[in-house]
């Protein structure tokens, strides 16, 4: 039997075992009402058969096949909890970093929770700030995992002083890495400790020391296996008005000398040393439906990394040990994701220098309400959003330098009838091509349109339909999707993404989907394009591929 086909085995087991403690909804009461506490527990398949495509130069892997599967169990006693995760790659899906390879139990804890006290020993997720100090933290479509193994211990005193630390080494890949974490994040809420009834005002601060071991070559150069980093931050919430701000001092980073080889360069090491850090500003106001944001953010070599030593292996997008999102609109829809934004924490080569960036986002929500003159029978929600990021023109200032993106949306949600509903969006974006090395953009403009229409409570369509405009790269594009719906069970679609404006191709996709309690089941087939795919603010590169698509998913 060969390696696929056991682990399609086990996977296939996993499901029918996880399907059948899904169906029985008794078991778990039970179980606790015997004293032994419950097991819950998920289990997820992704797998993919690749076939060849000349016309999009698709990547085939030599087996032609790639699967990603995921078991997670807990047990629950009272204050008491322990869990596993056991993870297989039968070989890793195409686009998936190739450290994640062949089974291993990745993750295993216990933990105690006390009212005002816990303590974790073996794997964990933990996150100081908005995460731009550190963050670690699981997200299976970006093929993200970098939970600490080692101890956790926090203490919440009255909701007015709440303290953590931690120690542990990240993960790394299938195993855990030799670099070290250990920190502490600190809270004291003022406003709990005076009384106030409306008004929350708290003052937070982190403290976060890595240690890696160097190589002998590297020691020689000056680098030190230590880097201490530490954050400030305030938060404010009072009818309805907001403020935080946060201060980064991310320790100091080393990037390769471009110039060290050079034999007129001034400086001749082979690293310079960059101390990263980062301000982030996010006020607003909420109520009475409207919502109003403002988020301002600068970073300067804020990149932080489990590892320096990667060797040869792909993976940059997920050797991370915070988190930098890209804050802007976060699209579902297919054309007004094809260029995505990353936001550029630091780049030194032989090309371009760059520190880092500058910007942010204004947002703002409506909701008419019913019976007014545009809220009509049924109201009305309208949301727009502009967001824009430069380069830093010098570095250690604020001088903003070319323009690395710029997004101005809008979209309109309207209930016409019980049955018909529309989103209506247009999307103007434009983005530095050369990562800004340079002031050329690209300009497009898309318009969407989202209709959705319940002819009866079981039975439902949905339709998109796209265009891309701009006179740059690849040209006009257009897309249209259709997905029926037969609830609570099956759902159907088909979709298409056309560029007719240079190279004529087509990006098709189609899938049904099949969902019974808490299990769910898709199979699909289609076309994907190069490009990247992104979550949270956060993206990954991914290759061209066309094939099928299995999905499971099921908990209990």
């Amino acid at each position: 039997m060969t390696n696929r086909t056991l682990y399609f085995a086990v996977a296939v087991a996993f499901m029918h075992a996880a399907t059948a403690f899904a169906d029985n909804d008794g078991l778990k009461e039970r179980i606790s009402s015997m004293d032994k506490g419950y097991v819950t527990g998920s289990f997820e398949t992704n797998s993919n058969v690749y076939l060849k495509d000349t016309k999009t130069l698709a990547t085939v892997p030599d087996s032609h096949f790639g699967s990603n599967n995921y078991l997670k169990v807990d047990y629950y006693n009272k204050r008491f909890s322990a869990g596993v995760q056991l993870e297989a790659y039968s070989p890793v899906a195409v686009g998936y970093p190739n450290i994640l390879e062949k089974a291993a139990l990745t993750n295993y804890y216990v933990a105690w929770t006390d009212k005002d006290f816990s303590i974790t020993a073996g794997t964990f997720y933990e996150q100081f700030g908005s995460g731009l100090l550190f963050r670690s933290w699981e997200d299976r479509a970006l093929g993200i995992n970098n939970s600490i193994m080692g101890a956790r211990v926090a203490y919440n005193f009255r909701d007015i002083v709440a303290v953590k630390a931690l120690w542990g080494m990240p993960r790394f890949g299938m195993k855990f890495s030799d670099t070290q974490v250990k920190g502490a994040d600190a809270s004291f809420a003022i406003s709990n400790l005076i009384g106030w009834q409306n008004t929350y005002l708290a003052l937070e601060a982190s403290v976060l020391d890595k240690y890696e071991k160097l190589l002998p070559v590297d020691q020689a150069e000056g680098i030190k296996p230590n880097c201490l980093g530490y954050s400030a931050r305030v938060n404010l919430d009072v009818d309805g008005f907001f403020f935080k701000g946060e201060y980064v001092n991310a320790g100091v980073k080393y990037y390769d000398n471009p110039g060290a080889d050079m034999p007129d360069a001034d400086d001749q090491s082979k690293y310079l040393h960059k101390r990263g850090n980062a301000q982030l500003i996010e006020t607003g106001y909420t109520g009475r439906g409207l919502g109003v944001s403002l988020s301002l953010r600068r970073l300067e070599w804020m990149q932080s990394v489990v590892s320096r030593y990667p060797g040869s292996l792909n993976v940059p997008d997920v050797n991370t040990l915070n988190y930098v999102p890209g804050l802007c609109t976060q699209y579902t829809y297919m054309l007004t994701n094809l260029h995505p934004y990353g936001p550029q924490t630091g780049t030194l080569d032989e090309m371009f220098a760059n520190s880092g960036e500058i910007g942010g986002q204004f947002d703002i929500f409506y909701n008419f309400r019913r019976g007014t003159a545009l809220g009509g029978k049924r109201g009305m929600k309208v949301h727009a959003n502009f967001s824009t990021y430069y380069t830093i023109a010098k570095e250690g200032t604020f001088k903003p330098g070319n323009m690395l993106f710029r997004d101005l949306s809008v979209d309109i949600e309207k209930q016409w009838t019980k049955k018909f509903k529309s989103v209506l969006m247009w999307s103007m974006q434009e983005y530095n091509h050369s990562n800004g090395a340079n002031k050329g953009t690209y300009l497009q403009n898309i318009i969407v349109a989202d209709l959705l229409y319940k002819y009866t409570d079981t039975f439902s369509t949905r339709m998109e339909l796209q265009y891309l405009v701009t006179h740059e790269d690849q040209k006009d594009w257009m897309a249209a999707l259709l997905e029926v719906n037969f609830a609570p069970s099956w759902s159907i679609y088909v979709s298409d993404m056309f560029n007719h404006g240079s190279t004529k191709l087509h990006y098709y996709n189609g899938g049904v989907s099949y969902t019974r309690s808490r299990t769910r089941v898709a199979l699909g087939y289609g076309r994907f394009k190069a490009g990247k795919i992104c979550s949270g603010g956060v993206c990954r590169t991914v290759p061209a591929y066309t094939g099928f698509n299995l999905t499971v998913t099921t908990s209990f």
